[in-house]
């Protein structure tokens, strides 16, 4: 995205959906998008799904705005759930870029400032950033290692710092894709479709605060299934990849293996093995499977040091 010399500034739709349940950490997300050093309008769209807006509303009548800095709380008219509630919030946003943020996430200094300048420079539709991830009193920071990210790059890795509270982009180039079961996973295959439109621009620096000890998504072992099978069937790359086939193998053995479906589990983890003999989520699947460890104790050590499974 090349503006000419002196032309103004982007402006930026920042699209925060939420329960209401999280109201302390939505004040600070909201907070720090509107702090952002940045000279064009932003414009913070909440989008209130399954709660009250008028009391998501009232919950944030204190948050300081001025010129140029505004917040508005509507409800998700669109499909129920996070992939409807984005929508909702894109479709209201009339500005240049599009920005998603996590209501129990928090943009830090200079996060907007720097990925701005990623677009112009780069030509690039869409741009991510590093993450720190916060969990159980630790942040760990979390890196591409590179400052473009590839479609290739998303296959074989979800990258977890291509985290859907990192994304900027032009606005109207995507949509969330809300058939994405229970919301699993809408935000990989978000990513994935932008990155085979054009590589995404990546501002390798941790400039957005992930907490995952919040998440509504951490343990819902059955839709986590649903989203990888539903990834599976719309990204024929992802099983043409070794690395990144035996993952989400991996992964589908171990959430079979923490609901107790110990022959699925060994199926799963047998093909992980099969496709990429040193998948290390394999033998933690058959681990969690036999009894040895709780597949939560597995999360919790894992999100410890900034990974997940």
């Amino acid at each position: 995205m090349t503006r000419p010399a002196g032309e103004a500034a982007p402006s930026v739709g920042v699209v925060i959906p939420t329960r209401g349940d999280r109201p302390v950490h939505l004040g600070v997300a909201v907070r720090a998008a509107l702090e952002q050093e940045h000279p064009g309008r932003i414009s913070v769209v909440v989008v209130a799904d399954g709660a009250p807006h008028e009391t998501v509303a009232d919950r944030l009548a204190g948050v300081p705005t001025r010129a140029g800095r505004d917040v508005r709380v509507l409800p998700n008219c669109l499909t129920p759930g996070l992939p409807g509630a984005r929508n909702t919030g894109i479709a209201a946003s009339h500005t240049d870029l599009i920005a998603f943020c996590d209501d129990d996430d928090q943009w830090l200094p200079g996060k907007l400032a720097a990925q701005v300048a990623a677009l112009a420079e780069t030509g690039a539709e869409f741009a991510s950033c590093g993450i720190e991830v916060e969990h159980g009193g630790h942040r760990v920071p979390r890196l591409a290692g590179a400052t473009t990210v590839t479609e290739a790059d998303l296959l074989r890795s979800r990258m977890v710092m291509v985290h859907s509270s990192t994304f900027l982009f032009r606005r109207g180039a995507l949509w969330v894709d809300e058939s994405a079961p229970c919301g699993q996973n809408e935000d990989w295959d978000f990513a994935l479709r932008a990155a085979r439109r054009h590589p995404l621009a990546n501002v390798d620096r941790p400039l957005v605060r992930v907490r995952w000890g919040s998440s509504h998504y951490a343990a819902r072992w059955g839709e986590r299934i649903a989203g990888l099978e539903w990834m599976l069937a719309r990204h024929a790359g992802l099983a043409a990849d070794p690395r990144g086939a035996a993952r989400v193998y991996g992964q589908l053995a171990f959430h079979h293996a923490a609901l107790g479906h110990r022959r699925e589990a060994g199926r799963w983890a047998l093909r992980a093995f099969a496709t990429r003999r040193s998948e290390p989520r394999a033998p933690i699947a058959l681990a969690v499977a036999a009894g040895l460890i709780p597949a939560a104790r597995v999360l919790s050590l894992l999100h410890d040091r900034g990974h997940g499974i």
